[in-house]
């Protein structure tokens, strides 16, 4: 049988013909597909720019659906779902870029420092402590440590917290010197509250050591000594305070005057609070030495000399009890109207967010930051 060529001159064309449309329309395609992404990824960027978290995210999804294996999108979109509070979804973005083989090197770093974060912010501490550990010897270490010191801060694991502050005090810039002693101190009063009195001593005299010019080492180290039954030895803690930690001295005053009463030594701390009421006048410093006199009459001098230096309520309040008016009934009355206007004036006011307490605290309640009250009350500030 003769094998008719002509088919076959006529199927040649037509197979090329066919083949070259294909590529065409593959190409079409994915010229179309390369054009999409882009423009959802600028809208989302609109979006995003005019606050519109919500249309942003829809854009960013159609971008990633478009290109899967764009690594910025997904941290894009992962960013967005942790600012919106979906912390669930931006997880899930963040454990599928750790889950691609081609992610690698920093993109990697970033997705686990990410995935951390997700989980911090969620609340998940132990989740977020295991995702953290996972950044050391990346670019994200000193920021993982930064993070993990704050864990241990909220869930009040002092002995971690401070292993954590002396890695950064030796790796940062910056000095942690004054954070090791202050967890030294939280560390010490759990301590004392499960009766470990020895161990407690053993780490507020680090605490002293780490930062003399830390008032909160003193101060404990005292109130220890003291509940002891060593006065004079707590009473010297306080006096290392004075020359170390000047500016908490007020903090320390009504306890110096009780402890100088106790071993004999008022004529020296007299001296003392004397001499740094003359350079500062303090509400604190003064009560501590009316309380060392007993003669009513120096008491009273002794506000009126405030007075003379510095207009105080709460002073004036205390002159005004020891007074004797022609009518004693109008006077309680107005003795207990000024003690309610100046009760608010005793208070102690945190300098970062304005919380305000009756007690001075080494770290605000409100805004969880150190060493943000003064040691003088609002009425001085």
């Amino acid at each position: 049988m003769d094998l008719d060529l002509t088919w076959l001159l006529w199927g040649l064309p037509l197979a090329f013909a066919a083949g070259w449309f294909a590529s065409r329309f593959d190409l079409r395609q994915l010229r179309i597909q390369s054009q999409q992404a882009p423009k959802a990824y600028f809208r989302g960027l609109n979006h995003l720019l005019n606050e519109q978290q919500d249309q942003a995210i829809d854009a960013f999804i159609e971008a990633v659906q478009g290109d899967p294996d764009t690594a910025e999108l997904h941290f894009a979109l992962g960013n967005l779902f942790r600012r919106r509070g979906d912390y669930d979804r931006a997880v899930r973005v963040h454990e599928h870029l750790l889950a691609r083989a081609d992610v690698k090197g920093k993109d990697r770093e970033r997705a686990q420092h990410a995935l951390a974060l997700d989980f911090l912010k969620a609340g998940l501490l132990d989740r977020a402590e295991t995702a953290l550990h996972k950044l050391e010897g990346t670019s994200f270490e000193g920021e993982a440590l930064l993070a993990l010191l704050a864990i241990y801060e909220r869930s009040r694991d002092w002995p971690q917290a401070r292993r954590i502050a002396e890695r950064l005090d030796a790796a940062q810039p910056g000095s942690f010197a004054t954070r090791l002693a202050h967890y030294l101190c939280e560390e010490a009063e759990q301590q004392q509250r499960g009766g470990h009195t020895e161990q407690a001593l053993a780490l507020l005299g680090q605490a002293v050591q780490q930062a003399p010019q830390m008032p909160r080492g003193w101060l404990a180290l005292s109130a220890l000594k003291a509940q002891a039954g060593q006065a004079p030895a707590a009473l010297d803690a306080l006096l290392s305070l004075a020359s170390q930690a000047p500016q908490g001295l007020p903090l320390a005053a009504r306890a110096m005057a009780d402890l100088a009463r106790q071993t004999g030594r008022e004529a020296q701390v007299l001296a003392l609070l004397q001499a740094s009421h003359d350079r500062a006048p303090s509400l604190d410093v003064t009560e501590a030495l009316a309380s060392l006199n007993t003669d009513p009459l120096a008491v009273r001098a002794r506000y009126l000399a405030h007075l003379e230096r510095e207009p105080s309520l709460v002073i004036a309040t205390q002159w005004l009890a020891g007074e004797t008016l022609s009518e004693p009934e109008a006077q309680k009355r107005v003795q207990t109207a000024l003690e309610q206007a100046s009760a608010p004036l005793r208070r102690y006011r945190c300098a970062a967010c304005g919380f305000e307490a009756r007690q001075h605290f080494w770290q605000c309640p409100g805004c969880q930051g150190w060493d943000s009250y003064p040691a003088r009350r609002v009425e001085e500030l």
